[in-house]
This record gives C-alpha cells, sequence and structure tokens, in this order.
C-alpha cells in the first residue's frame, strides 16, 4: 500500500483532517457536471468485513433487512442492521463469494459493528474479519466511465447491482446517476497503480467528496457515527431501493419495520436538496418555516458540491416537504433547494 500512497500524493491527494490515509478530493472538490461526464474516484472511507464458515449466509440472514440466505454470487445487494427499535445501526452494500459474504460500510462504523455482530455469532459456524487490507476500492461513473473501464474489464455488470469477477478484480455496479451507470472496481493496490494513468486520460479524478455526491445524486443513503439510530429503514427509502425483505424471517427490529410498512401511510421520507452553506453535514437538524419551534427533519449524507455549497439527502416530514420552505439549523437558517430524485417517492402524495 505504501506505493499506492505514494502515487496518491504524487496526484495531488488531499487528506481528511481526521485520516491521513483517506483521500478527500486531488485538489478540488468536485461538481455535479464533473461527475455527469465522468469521473474516476479513490475510495478510502468504506471499511470491508467477510463473514466466512459453513453458517455464514444463514447468521447474516438472521440479522439484517435483506435476503442473505439466497443471494448469488453474480450480484449485490443493500441491506441494513437495526437495533431492537426498528432503528437503523447501519447499511451496507452485500456481496458474496464460494467462501465468504462481504458487508461494505463506513470505515469510521467498522470495528463497533463487526465486533457487535460478533456477539450473536454464538454457537453458528461463521466468523467476522476485516477483509479491507490490502485492498484498493475505485468508485467509477458518469457519461465516460463506461468505455474508460471497459479498456480494462471486457464485461460488465448489464443492471444495477450485478457483479462480475475478473484476474484483476471484482467489479459491482451500484445505483446509476445521472443517466449514467456507476461502478465500484476492487482490486490489489498494484493493479490500481497500473490502470489509473489510462483511467485519468478521460475521467475526471477525484476522492471520497466525488463518491459521497454521486451516492447523493443517486439516492442512496449511508448511515454514519452522526446518523446511527436515527432512521426506520423506510425514512431513507431503504425499502424502495431494495434493501428490506418483507417476506424474509425475523432480525433485530423486524416487527417495528414490517408495522411502519404495513400501519397507516408513511409520513417520512429522503430527498434530495442543495444548501448554500459549506458547514452543513449529516445529523443537522432542518426547520420548517412555518412550525419553526420543532426540526422537521436531519440530515442524513451531505457533500461538497463543487459550487461553494454542498449537496445532500435530507428525511423529513412530509407535512413539511408539502410546505416547502425547508432551513438547515433554524427557521431562519440558510434555505434547502428541493430537487428531483432519481427514483418514485411513492408516498409524495400530500
Amino acid at each position: 500500500m505504501d506505493n499506492w500512497n505514494a502515487y496518491l500524493a504524487s496526484q495531488g491527494a488531499r487528506h481528511s483532517p481526521d485520516d491521513t490515509l483517506q483521500a478527500a478530493d486531488f485538489g478540488r472538490a468536485l461538481s455535479a457536471a464533473d461527475l455527469a461526464g465522468g469521473f474516476v474516484a479513490v475510495i478510502s472511507d468504506l471499511g470491508l468485513i467477510s463473514v466466512s464458515g459453513d453458517d455464514a449466509a444463514s447468521f447474516l440472514h438472521n440479522q439484517l433487512t435483506n435476503d442473505v440466505e439466497h443471494l448469488g454470487s453474480s450480484e449485490a445487494r443493500l441491506a441494513g442492521y437495526c437495533s431492537p427499535k426498528g432503528r437503523l445501526q447501519a447499511t451496507f452494500l452485500m456481496w458474496r463469494n464460494a467462501e465468504s459474504v462481504f458487508l461494505q460500510l463506513p470505515r469510521e462504523l467498522q470495528a463497533p459493528l463487526q465486533k457487535r455482530l460478533s456477539m450473536f455469532v454464538l454457537r453458528a459456524k461463521a466468523k467476522l474479519a476485516d477483509a479491507g487490507a490490502g485492498l484498493v476500492t475505485l468508485g467509477l461513473g458518469g457519461a465516460a466511465a463506461e468505455a474508460a473501464l471497459r479498456q480494462h474489464i471486457g464485461e460488465l455488470p448489464a443492471a444495477p447491482y450485478g457483479k462480475v469477477d475478473h484476474a484483476i478484480g471484482t467489479v459491482i455496479r451500484v445505483a446509476d446517476a445521472f443517466e449514467a451507470p456507476r461502478y465500484e472496481w476492487l482490486m490489489t493496490p498494484e493493479t490500481a497503480s497500473t490502470v489509473m494513468p489510462a483511467l485519468r486520460a478521460t475521467l475526471a479524478l477525484g476522492g471520497n467528496q466525488a463518491w459521497q455526491l454521486s451516492a447523493i445524486h443517486a439516492g442512496i443513503p449511508q448511515i454514519t457515527a452522526r446518523t446511527q439510530e436515527q432512521f426506520v429503514p423506510q425514512m431513507v427509502n431503504f425499502e424502495l431501493l431494495g434493501g428490506v425483505n418483507f417476506k424474509k424471517g425475523c432480525y433485530p427490529g423486524q416487527e417495528i419495520v414490517a408495522r411502519s410498512q404495513y400501519l397507516g401511510k408513511l409520513k417520512r421520507r429522503t430527498v434530495l436538496a442543495t444548501i448554500d452553506s459549506t458547514g452543513a453535514q449529516a445529523g443537522d437538524e432542518v426547520f420548517a418555516a412555518a412550525d419553526p419551534g420543532q426540526p422537521c427533519g436531519m440530515l442524513v449524507n451531505a457533500a461538497p458540491n463543487g459550487a461553494g455549497g454542498v449537496d445532500v439527502l435530507v428525511e423529513m416530514k412530509l407535512a413539511a416537504l408539502g410546505e416547502g420552505d425547508i432551513r438547515l439549523g433554524s427557521a431562519d437558517g440558510e434555505p434547502l433547494i428541493l430537487k428531483s430524485m432519481p427514483y418514485l417517492l411513492d408516498a409524495l402524495e400530500v
């Protein structure tokens, strides 16, 4: 990894203030227009847990919101891990190979979640381990990404949440953004150093900021340390994204998640917005001007948008969303400029 980190430094990587191993960007924050044209992002803020053993799938099936036992080797899925009260403690991108099931999540949550899940293994034949050491993950998206990726890998997943394994790494197609595919490519540092110059020839280079911004525009929520146990899955559209299977067996919080789905009308959803404030971050509350006394929602994810502000996914009451005037931090804070989501929010009938 030392050679890979030296390569990133030579390309002008700017690191996160609290972690010198995470590349936030490469000299500037990429904009939505940059991403739409085509980008490659060095993703260094995501960790990876492997769960191995004869009972790995059945163990996780009883812990997560999605079906693990029928997860195929050529697909990926979203999944959540809830508290007994049905609140999300983590969201994962999940896939498997012949030996293990893999859970990708923010690196800041990996150690405590891995420890917590390990507490419930008991007699199951399942072992959890850190699988991210020695791996580099690149994120690609935008109009030019598919052609750039095909220079190195001929066969790509045909649809979102498809997975292909190659001699030079694993490629997972995640949710599309900017009307173009997005991919994660997991590989060795040696492979990354070899392919990066060619990718840079046609794609804008970014870091965690670019990948987070692309995920926000894809409408994909990610639970972080600042938002743990704040949301039932439906509040962040997770069931709309295929992250909840209502036909599988029990898991922590399952009764509350099911009750939210089937009893009464959903009253909260997550939407896309822009804020002309550089300080907005996940966990910040938002207020409706018509009801200034209490918050109407919370920022789920936020990323600099390359234009002096941030783009956000924000969870809020549908009633407040219908009124339209939503502010950051207080009823007289910076306004949120609401944007169209890339998928239908069926509950927005207010």
